[in-house]
């Protein structure tokens, strides 16, 4: 009787499983853009955890889920969230009657109270439109009186 031939077992290569960290260095050759895309991962990361914070701080939880009710101050948490917006490019909305972009004065409100320090105060006031300004002594021996 003719022994039977077992086929031989071929032997594949294990194939290691990927963390994130291994597939960012697989999809990018640089390392400037696999930075990137890290610290992208990392402020979606703390945008999520201060928003959770944020809304737990202003929502009451029902009292099935046996959370206690937490008092915090999320000034820190919010200026935090806030930042991190920021980075993406998200700032918060101006008011709508606002036309001076924020600034508080408009220029013909600056000019109208240079006249008005002008009229009262004995002095001279410079006005400077555009930089840089040198500003340079003739005689460094001359005194000027003021």
């Amino acid at each position: 009787m003719p022994e039977e031939v077992k086929p031989t077992e071929e032997k594949k290569p294990q194939v290691k499983k990927k963390g994130i960290l291994g597939k960012i260095k697989e999809a990018t050759d640089d390392k400037e853009e696999q930075l990137a895309i890290l610290s992208t991962f990392v402020r979606l990361g703390i945008l999520v955890w201060s928003g959770g914070i944020l809304t737990l701080a202003y929502i009451k939880l029902p009292p099935a889920f046996g959370i206690p009710e937490q008092k915090l101050d999320p000034t820190f948490i919010a200026s935090v969230f806030t930042g991190v917006l920021a980075t993406f490019g998200v700032q918060a909305a101006k008011k709508s009657g606002d036309s001076n972009g924020g600034s508080g004065i408009t220029k013909a409100d600056m000019e109208r109270l240079i006249q008005a320090a002008a009229q009262t105060a004995p002095h001279q006031t410079l006005r400077i439109e555009q930089a840089p300004v040198t500003l340079k002594v003739d005689n460094p021996n001359d005194t000027y009186k003021m």
